[in-house]
């Protein structure tokens, strides 16, 4: 018991909610770099898109809402810097790779890619249709990797054109000359997961599924990133519950009644309670993270406690968070009589 304890408290205490360093300046990581984000027309795309604009950094937006982008692009009108935009659906492969062709013919360079696109489904296994399996997926998942594929190879070149010869120094070895390479410019990958790519939920098994795999992904592409030493790296998102318009663009049915949860509008207005967590300081964290070269991101106290809690019973976390939501309730419910009869018997006086 006295072992577990000890699990769960050096467990919580390595994974805080992310702290930025007050006194840290990440604007000449991004300044007079180039950026490109995906579902930048609304939520944290958005928010990520008007940080970079007022560090400096060049922008190339996309999103599959015309309306929505444009708008975006006008609220960075006011710096100096260039913002492009292009109408894109994220699963198609083909067209994903013409936007990055264009990024590079409008702007000369990419150092960045946000893979920030992404829906959610509500339904049990049963009840989901193929189709609606593979929106989730291919939106969620395969979006980011033809995000990561077309872009990679053009940041790495970016980047490397940016090389500081330090060839003159001829005591090193090879080995120990391509671990110290040095660049004036930066390059970093940013895929966006979710707090549901560390631990499973009943009804969210599509979006568990693609949010696993860009954890997966991710994690084994920044592996691949440390061995090449290129200057290139990439971290991986985990937010909690973030006020963005996914809940209100969400697809779902009713299968979801069978084990015992709101179906319909009900079940968005439940999921839109879930997302407190401010898109702004959200975006901000994950440019932080990026600039530090985190590995991993979590954001909110929700996505940091549940993950500690999965660390410590990786077997058993669903049936003690589902513990700590039933005792949550109760709390909750003695609070609301107790304020209740105050109120009574102030009401009585």
């Amino acid at each position: 018991m006295l072992n577990n304890v000890f699990a769960i408290a050096t467990s919580l205490r390595q994974h805080l909610p992310f702290s930025i360093d007050p006194d840290l300046d990440i604007a000449p990581y991004y300044h007079n770099h180039v950026a490109a984000i995906t579902g930048a027309g609304s939520g944290m795309g958005r928010e990520l898109a008007i940080h970079l604009a007022k560090m400096g950094c060049h922008v190339a937006l996309s999103d599959i809402n015309a309306e929505q982008l444009i708008q975006t692009k006008e609220m960075l009108v006011n710096y100096d810097i260039k913002a492009t935009t292009t109408v894109l659906d994220v699963s198609d492969n083909k067209a994903v790779e013409a936007w990055a062709d264009n990024v590079m013919a409008e702007h000369g360079k990419v150092n960045f890619i946000f893979n920030n696109a992404g829906v959610a489904l509500y339904s049990t296994v049963e009840g989901s249709s193929i189709s609606e399996l593979e929106w989730v997926m291919d939106i969620n998942f395969w979006g980011v990797v033809y995000g990561t594929k077309a872009f990679l190879p053009l940041i790495k070149n970016s980047v490397k054109q940016s090389e500081i010869d330090i060839s003159a120094n001829k005591s090193n070895s090879n080995d120990k000359n391509k671990k110290s390479r040095q660049f004036k410019e930066h390059g970093h990958i940013v895929n966006i997961s979710s707090l549901f790519g560390l631990t499973a939920q009943p009804s969210q098994s599509a979006y568990n599924a693609s949010k696993f795999a860009v954890r997966g992904f991710t994690e084994s592409l920044r592996q691949e990133l440390d061995i090449q030493h290129c200057g290139v790296s990439a971290t991986c998102i985990h937010p909690g519950g973030i006020k963005t318009n996914i809940a209100n663009s969400a697809r779902g049915n009713d299968s979801v009644k069978d084990i015992g949860m709101r179906g319909g509008r009900k079940s968005i207005s439940s999921f839109n309670k879930f997302l407190k967590f401010d898109a702004s300081e959200a975006a901000w964290i994950i440019l932080h993270a990026a600039a530090t070269n985190q590995p991993r991101c979590l954001i909110g106290s929700d996505a940091k406690m549940i993950d500690a809690v999965q660390r410590v019973f990786p077997s058993r976390y669903s049936k003690v968070l589902n513990d700590m939501n039933i005792l949550s309730r109760k709390l909750k419910g003695k609070k609301h009589s107790k304020n209740a009869a105050n109120k009574a018997i102030v009401s009585s006086k």
